[in-house]
């Protein structure tokens, strides 16, 4: 049996949609069912589901907020949680998949691929929690698979492309960085490669993975390509014209070989997108 964790999600929900077309079976949790910072709510949904895999989606993402008014719910839910849900695994035997993001690096790699061995250097609190999940995960769980995603989207909940397109309904002109650089990721790409990785372990063994679409973009060109069809004009600007309360890495390009080598094939964003919206009208 597969326990989800933050299965109503963003990507929990397109890791259901996805199970349920290849008939696997699953129990989806959310915060109402079990709350993961709580060892004593994790333990009792394990010992009823007993599952044999973790998918752990669960996490605060609120990226900005964590660095002040959130951040001691960010530490809870990434840091906690992830300790209670990786012990707890191990108890039970089961495997256990965590999602973490591109924030654990510090984005000065510029130029360069970040792969999976790299050293860590988050910058801002987001990254750090997610960081000290990964470790978390390491310590605790013998049986585990950490991959790190970035700009991540889909059909299901809030996210880039739906922003891009709702703002452009009622603005003529949008301006868009053009000095942040990494790969974006479609949900249904990154699920697909998470039931890869436990239905090829031979091929896969348990470690650090990265996962997105291939190609990279800054977030303009993914905004350009999101709105080529629409009647609005998309400008290029800094960072320094969109102040922040959290750094974001501005070279985040993780390599995807190590995925590559498990013999999973990844589309481009460009063709992840096309599909993704495809998806949508129908």
């Amino acid at each position: 049996m597969i326990l989800i964790t933050g299965a109503n999600g963003q990507l929990g929900t397109e890791i259901r949609h996805l199970l349920d077309e290849r008939k696997i079976e699953y129990v989806g949790t959310d915060v109402a069912e079990m709350d993961i910072t709580s060892i004593e709510s994790v333990e009792k949904k394990f010992e009823e589901v007993t599952p044999e895999i973790v998918f752990h989606v669960a996490a605060y993402t609120a990226v900005d907020k964590a660095e002040d008014e959130g951040k001691e719910l960010d530490y809870q839910i990434n840091v906690v949680g992830t300790q209670n849900i990786a012990k707890t695994a191990e108890k039970y035997g089961a495997k256990l998949i965590y999602i973490s993001t591109d924030y654990v690096f510090d984005g000065t790699k510029i130029g360069e691929e970040y792969f999976p061995e790299d050293t860590c250097n988050p910058q801002s609190e987001y990254g750090r929690t997610k960081r000290l999940g990964e470790e978390a995960v390491l310590a605790f769980s013998s049986k585990s698979y950490i991959v790190r995603t970035s700009w991540v989207f889909g059909n299901f909940g809030h996210n880039f492309v739906f922003t891009m397109q709702k703002l452009a309904e009622t603005h003529p002109v949008l301006t868009v960085v053009n000095d942040q650089t990494g790969r974006p990721t479609w949900t249904r790409t990154l699920a697909e490669f998470l039931v890869h990785l436990i239905e090829n372990e031979e091929k896969a063994p348990f470690g650090i993975y990265h996962l997105s679409n291939d190609n990279i973009a800054t977030w303009y060109d993914f905004a350009k390509e999101i709105l080529k069809d629409k009647e609005v004009e998309v400008k290029p600007v800094t960072s320094a014209e969109f102040p922040q309360k959290a750094k974001r890495p501005e070279y985040s390009v993780m390599s995807l070989a190590k995925a590559k080598a498990t013999g999973f094939v990844i589309p481009t964003w460009q063709e992840a997108l096309e599909k993704m919206l495809e998806q949508g009208k129908k």
